[in-house]
């Protein structure tokens, strides 16, 4: 019996491989229905994939370390290396893996009685705010009575650092701004002069102190860095005291005295030559930059400057920055920026203007604050010195005043709408403008309406950090903090004013680390009882509904795969009560793959083929499926809106188990059920 069938070459058999790919690609091109079921099965399956090995990225790293052992030694494969998955842990409550508990006491006593519970509300949401933008970070944050006393506790999980955990909650100021009462601070009592002495002498011997006790251990780890200041920054004295020593490297042998206090100082280094500029600038921000009111689009913003840049030379570039930029008064300071060193302004700002030649004028440079034309007028050289100092504070006469010399206005913190830093015209130092709301503003134009010619002080946290003295009345809704501010305090003021004033000053009373000791023990025990569980409806499934109860069954592994990668993605915190909610939404997602399944085996003893009754029962099963769903998701809704943090993790961890289990139920059982109608179709007793 002869053989019929074709001989092919070596090279037929060889290029098999490329027409397999060739007509797998025209197949994706052109899909078939069945077709387009692969398709559904292969995203399905890298999405499992994916989602697994973020999971558990030690089994990928595992392989991929053994693969590339494998691969040493072909030398064509040795550049093929598979690199290690990324990596992100998961983030556990305070209940599960430990944390710093907190009790603050709070000074209600300028409160009225039946107004303190909603300040101290205000507190805590003040306090969740800071630690817990996205609501899932489960801070447990409460307030409770004890007699005349409110105290508050914070507890932060996975923070076993008290100071970090303070430095997490912030000092949040308390600003207010007051007008003089019947004392003036020119005019203290001998009582008061007496206190005023005491203090600065405390003081001045504080610094005594501390210099003698650096001087015997020659070191300065206490000392603050303030890096280079130059003659007309805000540490101007102390340059003076600098630029006269300047020989004199290390700790100084003397406590320097400035206007505000005493400085135990040490001089790191100088530089003598530094270059200082004289510059001007054009703005024109955009909607969304920093510090930006106009509504101006970033492409429109850009357009602008360009125009701007081939019109403007050195001979008008006031006049035209008097006319188009958008910085707060360049209409009458024409942009001008003062003489300023390296340091002082943002660096892309700052590398831009210091490239420039006298009299030349920069192309467009962009910022935080947006698009700049600069002009370099003038250059100069001048000494600059590095300094770290302890510092301490003198006392001055506002400082003891007494409750008579400032008085109340009403005027606070929760009137700030925003607070941003500037520079000073003048003298190119920092300072922190603060923008009122409309309540705000009204009240300001008012105290200062009344004021004219008098003092009005802005105190935070209780001491009074600037006293201007009122020359009109201000019906704009803005104020300056000035003072002796780097840029860095300046910027972090603005930050914490921003953050959210404290209705009422807070005191910590104790700090106390927690131990997650009894929390991997709980967190054992309910994975435990998950993976039980778990099992117990898997087995139920398959010995129920047969074929259907396997395919669910994978389908509920895709599920649970996705929904812990998307909690380490977000990241959602997970507590006892988060774990409870993620096994919840398992039991969820059981229950439309049972509601789908009894509708197809109705279809099935109606006499309907199999893939029209796989059709059918979904159709039919999702109304109620849409319906259940979507009341539970209302109650997470109502849950995370109106509950506290503890409760909001039990909310965010069900409403997302709710959202996978229907992708899980509608699209990877219908997809699995497709994929095996056509051979399942001679075996309905899988499906009976």
């Amino acid at each position: 019996m002869s053989d019929n069938r074709p001989r092919h070459s070596f090279f037929y058999y060889l290029t098999a491989p490329l027409r397999w790919l060739g007509r797998l690609l025209s197949a994706l091109g052109r899909p078939t229905a069945r077709g387009k079921v692969w398709m559904a099965i292969i995203a399905v399956a890298a999405l499992f994939v994916v989602s697994a090995a973020l999971d558990a990225p030690k089994y990928w790293d595992r392989g991929a370390d053994a693969l590339n052992r494998r691969t040493e030694n072909v030398s064509w494969l040795r550049w093929a290396k598979l690199p290690h998955y990324w990596e992100v842990p998961y983030r556990f409550g305070l209940d599960l893996q430990g944390g710093t508990h907190l009790v603050y006491e709070a000074n209600v006593d300028a409160i009225a009685e039946a107004d303190r519970s909603s300040a101290m509300d205000g507190v805590r949401d003040v306090i969740e705010r800071r630690v817990n933008a996205f609501g899932v970070a489960e801070p447990i944050v409460q307030t409770n009575k004890s007699g005349n006393s409110w105290r508050m506790i914070v507890e932060l999980a996975g923070v076993s650092d008290v100071k970090q955990a303070i430095k997490m909650i912030g000092e949040t100021p308390i600003l207010e701004f007051k007008e003089q009462g019947t004392n003036t601070a020119d005019n203290l009592t001998p009582d008061q002069k007496a206190e005023m002495d005491a203090k600065n002498q405390a003081a001045q011997k504080s610094a005594q102190d501390e210099l003698a006790k650096d001087l015997a251990s020659a070191t300065t780890s206490g000392m603050t860095d303030l890096g280079y200041i130059d003659q007309d920054g805000p540490y101007a004295e102390l340059w003076k005291w600098a630029d006269a020593h300047k020989d004199q490297k290390g700790l100084a042998k003397e406590v320097v005295e400035t206007t505000d206090g005493w400085s135990v100082v040490s001089l790191a280094g100088h530089d003598s030559n530094a270059q200082e500029i004289l510059a001007s600038h054009i703005l024109i921000c955009y909607k969304g930059a920093a510090n930006c009111s106009e509504d101006t689009s970033k492409a429109d913003a850009l357009k602008k400057i360009q125009d701007v840049k081939s019109t403007v030379t050195p001979a008008n570039f006031e006049l035209t920055a008097k006319a188009v930029s958008t910085e707060p008064g360049a209409s009458t300071s024409a942009g001008d920026l003062g003489w300023f060193g390296r340091g002082r302004m943002v660096k892309p700002f700052e590398d831009a203007a210091f490239a420039l030649k006298k009299g030349e004028i920069s192309d467009v440079v962009e910022t935080e604050f947006g698009y700049h034309l600069i002009y370099l007028r003038d250059t100069r050289q001048v000494a600059r010195y590095e300094i770290s100092r302890a510092f301490f504070k003198k006392t001055t006469a506002a400082d003891i005043q007494s409750a008579d010399q400032w008085k109340e206005t009403g005027l606070s913190g929760k009137d700030l709408k925003r607070a941003q830093v500037q520079f000073n015209q003048q003298t190119n130092a920092p300072e922190v403008e603060l923008e009122f709301n409309a309540e705000g503003t009204k009240l300001f134009g008012d105290i200062t309406g009344r004021n004219v010619g008098k003092l009005v002080a802005i105190f935070l946290d209780g001491q009074p950090i600037s006293i201007p003295r009122v020359q009109t009345a201000i019906t704009d809704g803005t104020a300056v903090i000035t003072g002796s501010f780097s840029v860095q305090e300046a910027k972090l003021l603005a930050q914490r004013l921003n953050a959210g004033a404290l209705p009422v000053p807070i005191t910590l009373l104790s700090q106390q680390t927690i131990g997650a000791s009894l929390g991997q023990d709980s967190l054992a025990k309910s994975l435990y009882a998950g993976l039980i569980g778990f099992l117990v409806v898997v087995a139920f499934m398959i010995l129920y509904y047969r074929l259907p109860g396997v395919l669910a069954s994978l389908a509920l592994c895709a599920y649970t795969a996705v929904s812990l990668a998307i909690f380490k993605m977000l990241p959602v915190t997970l507590t006892l009560a988060g774990i409870a909610g993620v096994i919840l939404s398992i039991g969820m997602a059981v229950d439309a793959n049972i509601l789908i399944f009894e509708r197809m085996r109705e279809e099935l003893k109606n006499g309907r083929a199999l893939d029209s009754a796989i059709d059918e029962g979904f159709k039919r099963a999702w109304t109620s499926i849409r319906d259940s769903n979507v009341s539970s998701l209302i109650t997470c809704v109502i849950l995370y809106s109106f509950t506290s943090s503890s409760v909001r993790g039990f909310a965010v961890t069900l409403a997302i188990g709710i959202l996978i289990s229907l992708f899980s139920a509608i699209s990877i059982t219908r997809t699995l059920l497709r994929l095996v109608a056509p051979w399942a179709m001679k075996h309905k007793w899988l499906f009976k």
